[in-house]
């Protein structure tokens, strides 16, 4: 009997062993990188300006694909819904993580479906306006705010996104009374503010500098305390006559929950190879976004948990509601 089950034990580690090394290794097939926003928005451009680093770092192609709604939640569900076998991963901002579960409890999803891989930029936001309009300053947008309360319409690529936080905020501080207008994307939030439909926008830098230098907006502040480098010829926020105000936004690479820690390095490694290339570096800052990958997947779980305090209590805050 004791014979019987010591053959059966070699047999059925044989037939691992076996399966085992049959097994193809990760990557075998094309990665499909999920973005929350419609394209020509911000996700959508550090998305693409990676993809081909990231596919050669890889061995495989990246198929980006856009699911925009919600402030970036439908991508963010499908995307924690999906085999955690890393042929779907999602580029997020802290909308996805952080803002979108406190603003409404009953989505199909929370972070803790989400599988942190690694930070890979991080950006001011860009307060920008139509020119018509005649605002030329930050304080000139308090004094008109003021003035006429609510008459001044600001465009979001979305409820809960960084950008709707950081109008939020300065509401907040400057007690100043707009209405927000959400899209379902950062580019078709800006063709509104340039076709005259809303007046101003609180953007991400790739949706609004190309504008902005074409003098179809004007900038009137970034959301950091003081002038970013990346963001040429417009104040910080310091200099704008908000020291108090001090905002900045990130993305990152996450998987299904469950996804095998080897295929969470392999995907790790491989974005932290993409985002050192030169040529990804000169992309993104060319669009007022600096690269700022993680030291590890759990490096950047830990900073997901403190980064999580800010935006919640933001929301809390500002009274942010779905609208």
């Amino acid at each position: 009997m004791k014979k019987t089950s010591y053959l059966l034990a070699l047999i059925l580690g044989s037939v691992s062993l076996m399966a085992a090394a049959q097994a193809p290794a990760y990557p075998a097939k094309p990665v499909r990188l999920v973005v929350g926003f419609a394209p020509g928005g911000a996700a959508d451009y550090v998305a693409r300006a990676m993809s081909d680093a990231l596919g050669k770092a890889m061995g495989q192609a990246i198929v980006i694909e856009n699911r925009a709604g919600a402030g970036s939640s439908i991508a963010a569900e499908m995307v924690s819904k999906a085999a955690p076998d890393g042929y779907t991963v999602l580029i997020a901002s802290p909308s996805s993580i952080s803002v979108n579960p406190a603003l409404n409890p009953k989505l199909g999803y929370t972070a803790r479906d989400l599988t942190p891989v690694t930070k890979l930029t991080a950006s001011p936001l860009v307060i920008a306006a139509n020119p018509a309009t005649g605002i030329t300053s930050v304080q000139d947008l308090i004094a008109r705010a003021k003035k006429a309360p609510g008459t001044l319409n600001y465009a979001t690529s979305g409820n809960g996104s960084a950008p709707h936080l950081g109008a939020a905020l300065f509401i907040q501080l400057t007690g100043v009374q707009m209405q927000h207008i959400p899209f379902r994307g950062g580019s078709l939030a800006i063709q509104s503010v340039i076709a005259g439909d809303t007046q101003l926008t609180f953007g991400t830098p790739p949706s609004v500098l190309p504008m902005v230098e074409a003098g179809r907006l004007r900038g009137l502040a970034v959301s950091t305390r003081e002038r970013s480098a990346l963001v040429p010829g417009v104040p910080g926020m310091a200099e704008a006559g908000l020291p108090d105000y001090s905002i900045e936004f990130w993305y990152g690479l996450f998987v299904p929950a469950g996804t095998p820690p080897a295929i969470v390095r392999k995907l790790f490694e491989a974005a932290t190879t993409a985002m050192q290339q030169p040529a990804v570096k000169a992309a993104l800052a060319r669009e007022g976004t600096d690269v700022t990958f993680s030291s590890s997947p759990e490096q950047f779980a830990s900073f997901l948990n403190e980064d999580a305090k800010f935006w919640v209590k933001l929301v809390k805050d500002a009274g942010v509601k779905l609208e």
